[in-house]
This record gives C-alpha cells, sequence and structure tokens, in this order.
C-alpha cells in the first residue's frame, strides 16, 4: 500500500499497466471506478486491460470501459470474478468557501492534500475541450507540482458534515507570474459531471452500491437471511431522496430511478410466483 494511510478513506485505487503505475481513481460502485483519462496515457484506447490497487493492497483486474475525451474522464469496469469489499462513497455537493480534502496521496511520503472551495460549481473549459461543472479549489499545501494527485478524490472537509465525495482532481492553474511554474489552484470536475457522463448508474448498479459484499460464514453460524426486495427497495428510495436532497441528481432523474426501482421489484416477485429465482 502507498498512500492514504490512517485517512480512513479507502475507496481510493491507484491505476497500474503490468508494474507501470498511471494514476489515481476511487470508487463509484463494487463495480466501477472513475479516474482522470490523461492518466491512461500511453495506454490502448477503449477496452485497455489495468490493475486496480486497492486501498488495502489488494489487487484486482479491470479494463477500460468508457472514456470521454472532452471530460478527461475514464471509467474502469472491475472484473466480475472479484468482488470489492471496499465502501463506496456517498456523494456531495462542494459550496463555496467550505473547506477540502484529497485523501489520495501517491507515496505514503507524501502531504494529504487540504483547502478551501473557491466558489462552488462553475462551467470551466478543461484541456480535453469540453465545457464541464468543476470545483476550483485552492490548495493550502505549495506543491509546485500537483500531477500525481490527478485522479484523486476530493472530499468535503467542514465540521459538522458528513464525509462525502464532491468531485475528482483533473488539472492545476499555470502561475501567471512565472509560466514554467504552477499555482496552488486546481479544478477538479464535480461528481454530479460524471454521473452526468456516464450512463452505467441505472438501477442494477445502484443496487449493487447498496447491497453488503459477502462474508465468509463459518460452518456452526447460520448466515442472515438476504433482505426481502420489499426491503431492498426501501433502502434504494431513501438513497435517491438523499441523492435528490444533496442535489446530486436531478428531480426528474429520482423520479425515473423510483419508478424502475419500483419496476424490477415487481418483476421480481413475478418471477418468484412463476418458479424462478429472485
Amino acid at each position: 500500500m502507498t498512500a492514504g494511510a490512517g485517512t480512513g478513506a479507502d475507496y481510493w485505487v491507484e491505476l497500474f499497466q503490468g508494474e507501470r503505475r498511471l494514476g489515481a481513481g476511487f470508487l463509484l460502485t463494487r463495480r466501477f471506478a472513475v479516474t482522470a483519462l490523461h492518466c491512461l496515457r500511453g495506454t490502448a484506447d477503449g477496452g485497455a486491460e489495468v490493475t486496480l490497487s486497492l486501498a488495502d493492497g489488494t489487487r484486482v483486474p479491470g479494463r477500460v470501459s468508457r472514456q470521454d475525451k472532452e471530460a478527461d474522464l475514464a471509467l474502469i469496469e472491475i472484473s466480475a470474478a472479484h468482488r470489492v469489499a471496499q465502501p463506496v462513497p456517498v456523494a456531495g455537493v462542494a459550496r463555496g468557501g467550505e473547506r477540502w480534502r484529497g485523501p489520495y496521496r501517491p507515496t505514503a511520503n507524501d502531504v494529504e492534500l487540504t483547502g478551501r472551495v473557491a466558489g462552488g460549481a462553475i462551467p470551466y473549459d478543461c484541456e480535453g475541450g469540453g465545457r464541464i461543472e468543476a470545483l476550483q479549489l485552492t490548495a493550502d499545501q505549495l506543491l509546485g507540482d500537483y500531477s500525481g494527485y490527478s485522479g484523486g478524490p476530493v472530499e468535503g472537509a467542514d465540521e459538522g458534515r458528513e464525509p462525502a465525495v464532491v468531485g475528482i482532481l483533473l488539472e492545476q492553474a499555470p502561475d501567471r507570474a512565472d509560466a514554467g511554474r504552477s499555482a496552488n489552484v486546481l479544478f477538479a470536475a464535480t461528481i454530479r459531471e460524471v454521473m452526468r457522463r456516464f450512463d452505467h448508474f441505472d438501477v442494477g448498479h445502484l443496487v449493487d452500491v447498496l447491497r453488503p459484499p459477502p462474508q465468509p460464514e463459518p460452518e456452526l453460524v447460520q448466515a442472515a437471511p438476504r433482505p426481502s426486495p420489499a426491503a431492498r427497495v426501501d433502502t434504494l428510495l431513501g438513497f435517491f431522496q438523499q441523492m435528490a436532497d444533496q442535489a446530486v441528481l436531478d428531480p426528474a432523474d429520482v423520479s425515473e430511478l423510483r419508478y424502475l426501482a419500483l419496476k424490477r421489484v415487481f418483476e421480481a416477485q413475478e418471477r418468484g410466483r412463476g418458479g424462478g429465482g429472485v
């Protein structure tokens, strides 16, 4: 394990091709991770195989599932043969003046980034050529070069608020006084922008997020019963409402997800009556 020791935020990942480190990323679900597309330079285009190193040091295979070159974002799909047990972060929205932190560090000797959000979400023309919703961040640490942190998560860090991932680090601003240097101003795509850019986050994947990972079952301990479809949809509906309250999802999207979740349960019940599994 190289980074993030002692932070408790163990949803970040490091990406490798062979033994070559590509950059950082973090889990969106237990099946998908997101990274900055420029971290994947030197790999093949879509479908390239990569290795994800989890915060506990476990390595799992994955592949580049989707790329959005305009927004400088990429989605990594984790191999279905591997079940990731790491927690998936809660998504949130950052506001101007709030504190932020980056739980990922390139190496154990690197500092953890902290700072302040300049003014909430703003339109930003990123180097990929697209206009994205982004956060302008001021870093407390004057490092000059922050490139090793690219693709890492940005968390809201105001006291009294539950930790939530609010963005993904993409770029840093040049120093106007010296074009050869970079300022301590960073730009991060909002987590809302990530969700808009990729269409993988349907009800099936949200169910995957909310379902706890399988646990070893001792021979003498009876396994707990699996939650009923009705109980699972109650959890989903609460999750959707939380996303709407935090303005991560539009109300129209929440309404559609609620409908799809209920439809999924009804279909499962019908299959059950017909003798099929749920």
